[in-house]
């Protein structure tokens, strides 16, 4: 389902203010300049309905340069209203084992239980904009990766906006090869399980087919012994996060 973006994003304005910030102790690294670092409990609201998220805050970060931003979408798995869960897997998990390697600002928004990402759009453009508004962010590396159902929604929100994004990463997710022409603006490295039986490689491998034949630049990996979980040896991979910051618009 297509949903306006220049409408969702004027929304997502009006109401930036809305949102507050608690920290998490437990998740607490560092204080830097004042500033909480860490996995940072957030809340947004949308059109009256209070959302938690979390954003991750480099131990090293520094308001007075720009930094690059991650925003990372979660699978079918971690729909809730509890704020945490989508830190747990994907994303968060790598950045807990390899803090080093993820050197950004990082936006984990929560899809509600029983919907897909395309109904909440507006509440990850809420948490997205909100985070551009707090943080010193460098607004040519802003770059979109997602796992499993937040994998499909990287593919599409990509192509819905491929202006915003310097990079797209989607994991063991699905698209429409119809976007291709729009996905070919943006340099996209996609990653699969081969042995993955809950979404099947095809549906990365078409995506990479048709972004190919419009002209674009996308890189594939399938990791031959890996199932769905393939999230975990993608963003292990240091090549995939050096690759990734080494993209800018």
């Amino acid at each position: 389902m297509r949903i306006a973006w220049a409408t969702i994003v004027s929304t997502a304005v009006i109401i930036l203010m809305a949102g507050c910030t608690t920290t998490t102790g437990s998740d607490m690294v560092a204080q830097s300049a004042g500033i909480p670092t860490g996995f940072i409990d957030k809340t947004l609201e949308v059109d009256g309905e209070t959302r938690r998220f979390v954003v991750y805050v480099p131990r090293e970060y520094d308001p007075s340069r720009e930094w690059p931003l991650i925003l990372f979408l979660h699978g079918a798995g971690e729909r809730g209203d509890d704020g945490l869960k989508q830190t747990e897997v994907g994303l968060g998990r790598a950045v807990r084992l390899n803090a080093d390697r993820w050197p950004a600002i990082i936006v984990m928004p929560q899809c509600p239980e029983g919907v897909w990402w395309d109904k909440a759009l507006p509440h990850v453009l809420v948490a997205l904009e909100q985070t551009l508004a707090e943080y010193s962010i460098d607004s040519k590396r802003v770059y979109l990766t997602g796992i499993s159902m937040g994998g499909y929604a990287t593919w599409i929100f990509g192509a819905q906006q491929p202006d915003r994004f310097a990079a797209l990463m989607p994991v063991c997710g699905g698209g429409d090869p119809g976007d291709a022409q729009a996905l070919a603006a943006v340099p996209i490295w996609a990653f699969h399980g081969a042995k993955d039986d809950v979404v099947l490689p095809s549906e990365s491998i078409r995506m990479v087919e048709a972004v190919r034949e419009a002209g674009g630049k996308v890189e594939y990996t399938e990791f031959e012994d890996a199932g769905h979980n393939s999230w975990d040896d993608a963003y292990a991979d240091r090549k995939a996060s050096r690759w990734l910051f080494n993209q800018s618009r």
